[in-house]
C-alpha cells in the first residue's frame, strides 16, 4: 500500500515540474488523495450485502473494484454490493480515490461476507408459479449463435463467430428439422424446488462433435434418435462466468441427469443472461472446447413461421411538437437542454469524448441542427461533442417520433437518437427504460440499431434489431419509432424492420424524454480510428404526432 502511495506522489511532483516549465500554476494546485479509509458494514441475514463507505483527504469521487469484475463509482463514497457466491467467503475489493485531474489513490481491502444464494423472480418466471412451457423463439433473429468464451463488449458478443441470423433458420436445414418440436418444461411445487423436463418428440439437434453419444457419424450438425423423458431436479447458483455483472442476470441453471436444452453441446449448465414472462436468453460453454460460448433464446409462446408480429393501425396525425430548425445559432432553449462533460465513466459505456454547449459542437444553421465530434484536447479528454435532450421541456407518453437525420462517419463515432425515462433520477437505469430509436457505429458503415433496454433486457441484452442503411451517412434518412401500450415499432423511412410487444410489465408506459448525441468510442463505438478529425450529425427535423 505505502508503495502505491509513493508512486502516486510521484505523478504530483512531475505534474508540479511539468507546470513550472510551462508556467502554468494552476496544475500545482493538484492534490493527490490522502488517508483513504473504508468502513464496511456487512449484513448478517444472508443477503450478501455489504455496504462500502470510503473516505479521503481530497478526493472528488471513489470507485470500487470487486473480484467478479464489476466496478462502480460512487462520488459520495458510499457503495452497497451484493455478493452471491453461497457460503461463507472472502473477497477482496480495490478501493480508489480520485483527485482532479485523475491523480488517484488505492486500498486493497478484505470482506468476509456469508450468502445464501437464492433467485425466487427467476423461479417464478420459469414455471409461472407453477408450470410452463418453453420454445425455441423461432421467429426471432439470433435464436442460436455461437461466440468466443470472453467479455469483450466491443463486439455484438452473442453471434461474433456465428449464428441463425434469420428466423425459422432451422427449418431450411434438413439435418436440423426436428429442433423446433422441442418443449421445454419448468415447474415448481412449492415456489422454491425447480424441476426441469423435455419433450424432443423422440429426436434432438446434436453438435457434429458429440454425434458419437447417439453413435451417429454425421460431418455435419444432425438431429438423431434421443430419450430425454423424465423430470429432473434443477439447482441455481450465482454465475462466475467472464460476463460482466451488469451484462447477466447473475444466475446459473444445472439440469440434472445430464439435460440440456435442445441443442447438444456437452453440458448441462446453462447461465440465465436474462429472462422476463416471455423471452429467456442462456448461455451454455461447449463440453469439449471450453473456448466456445453458445446462445440460444426461448419464448412461452410457440412461434408459428408466417405469423410474426403484425403491426398495428395506429392513427397518429395529430403533430404536438416540433423543432424545424429554422433559426440560426444556438438550439432553441424551449425545447433542448445540455448533458456536459463526460459523466461517470464515460456516461456508464467509457465513451472518450467531453460534452458541450460550445458552438464548435452544437449550432442550428442553413435549416438544419448540426452535433459535430472533434478531435481536441479539452478539459483532459481528447474528443468534444454535444448531447441535446429535452427533459423537462418536452416529454411524452406514447406517439409517433419521427427524425430525419444524416449521420457522422469515421470509425469510432456513434451517433444515437434515443428516449429516457422521465423518472429516471427516482428510478435509476434500467429501471426507467430506454428506447433507442437509431444508433449507429462507424466501424459498421452501412448498418442502424434499434434496441430497447429494460430490467433483465439491459446493456448487451438489450432487445435489438439491426437493418441496412447504405447511405446512412452520404443522405438523410427518417429514423421514426411509433410507440403505444401494445407496441412499439421501429422504421426507416416508413420501412419497419423492428417489432417490440409492450404490455404493463415493462417502463415503456410512462413520459420520456428525446436525446440527441454523438458519442466517440466506448464500449459500443469502440476503437476510433488515428486520421479521425471531425464528423456531424445533421437533424432537419424532429417531429411527434399523437393520437387525436
Amino acid at each position: 500500500m505505502r508503495k502505491i502511495i509513493q508512486i502516486a506522489s510521484y505523478c504530483f511532483i512531475l505534474f508540479t515540474v511539468l507546470s513550472c516549465q510551462d508556467d502554468d500554476n494552476t496544475l500545482e494546485q493538484i492534490q493527490v488523495p490522502q488517508n483513504l479509509e473504508v468502513a464496511i458494514d456487512v449484513t448478517d441475514d444472508g443477503s450478501g450485502n455489504v455496504t462500502f463507505t470510503a473516505s479521503a483527504d481530497n478526493a472528488v469521487t471513489y470507485r470500487f473494484s470487486f473480484p467478479d469484475g464489476s466496478t462502480a463509482v460512487a462520488p459520495s463514497g458510499v457503495y452497497t454490493k451484493r455478493f452471491t457466491k453461497t457460503g461463507l467467503n472472502t473477497y477482496q475489493v480495490t478501493v480508489l480515490a480520485y483527485g482532479q485531474a485523475g491523480v488517484s489513490s488505492s486500498r486493497l481491502i478484505e470482506v468476509t461476507v456469508e450468502s445464501d444464494f437464492s433467485d425466487p423472480d427467476a423461479i417464478q418466471l420459469l414455471t409461472g408459479g407453477s408450470s410452463k412451457t418453453w420454445y425455441w423463439a423461432a421467429d426471432v433473429p439470433n435464436h442460436l449463435g455461437v461466440g468466443p468464451n470472453n467479455d469483450d463488449p466491443t463486439q455484438n458478443y452473442f453471434w461474433a463467430f456465428f449464428s441463425f441470423t434469420e428466423p425459422f433458420a432451422l427449418a431450411d436445414i434438413p439435418a436440423a428439422t426436428c429442433a423446433y418440436d422441442d418443449e421445454f418444461i419448468f415447474s415448481t411445487s412449492n415456489g422454491e424446488n425447480l424441476t426441469y423436463e423435455y419433450d424432443n418428440k423422440g429426436a434432438s439437434f446434436f453438435n457434429r462433435s458429440y454425434a458419437s453419444v447417439v453413435g451417429g457419424q454425421s460431418p455435419d450438425d444432425s438431429c438423431y434418435e434421443f430419450d430425454t423423458s423424465g423430470e429432473k431436479a434443477v439447482t441455481l447458483a450465482p454465475s462466475e462466468s467472464v460476463v460482466a455483472a451488469e451484462r447477466k442476470r447473475g444466475t446459473v441453471m444445472t439440469l440434472g441427469d445430464d439435460g440440456f436444452v435442445g441443442y447438444y453441446i456437452g453440458t448441462n449448465e446453462y447461465e440465465i443472461m436474462s429472462l422476463t414472462e416471455n423471452r429467456m436468453l442462456l448461455r451454455a460453454v461447449q463440453g469439449n472446447d471450453q473456448g466456445l460460448a453458445w446462445y440460444v433464446i426461448l419464448t412461452s409462446e410457440k412461434p408459428v413461421q408466417g405469423s410474426g408480429p403484425q403491426v398495428e393501425d395506429d392513427d397518429f396525425s395529430n403533430l404536438v411538437w416540433s423543432d424545424e430548425f429554422d433559426t440560426n445559432g444556438a438550439p432553441d432553449p424551449s425545447n433542448w437542454t445540455y448533458d456536459l462533460g463526460n459523466g461517470q465513466v464515460g456516461w456508464g459505456n467509457n465513451e472518450l469524448q467531453y460534452y458541450t454547449d460550445r458552438p464548435e459542437n452544437v449550432i442550428v444553421e442553413d435549416g438544419f441542427l448540426k452535433i459535430t465530434a472533434l478531435r481536441e484536447a479539452f478539459s483532459g479528454f481528447d474528443f468534444t461533442s454535444a448531447r441535446l435532450k429535452s427533459e423537462g421541456l418536452q416529454e411524452f407518453t406514447y406517439g409517433r417520433f419521427e427524425i430525419r437525420a444524416k449521420l457522422p462517419q469515421g470509425v469510432g463515432t456513434w451517433p444515437a437518437i434515443w428516449m429516457l425515462g422521465a423518472d429516471y433520477q427516482t428510478n435509476p437505469w434500467p429501471g426507467t427504460g430506454e428506447i433507442d430509436i437509431m444508433e449507429h457505429v462507424g466501424r459498421n458503415q452501412n448498418e442502424v440499431l434499434s434496441t430497447l433496454h429494460f430490467p433483465g433486457n439491459s446493456g448487451a441484452n438489450g432487445i435489438s434489431e439491426e437493418t441496412t442503411v447504405a447511405t446512412a451517412s452520404a443522405e438523410f434518412h427518417v429514423y421514426t419509432a411509433e410507440w403505444t401500450e401494445t407496441q412499439i415499432r421501429f422504421y426507416v423511412d416508413d420501412e419497419v424492420y423492428h417489432i417490440f410487444e409492450n404490455n404493463d410489465s415493462t417502463p415503456f408506459n410512462k413520459d420520456f424524454f428525446m436525446i440527441l448525441n454523438v458519442a466517440m468510442g466506448g464500449n459500443l463505438g469502440g476503437d476510433v480510428e488515428a486520421s479521425f478529425q471531425e464528423s456531424a450529425m445533421e437533424v432537419d427535423y424532429v417531429r411527434v404526432y399523437q393520437r387525436d
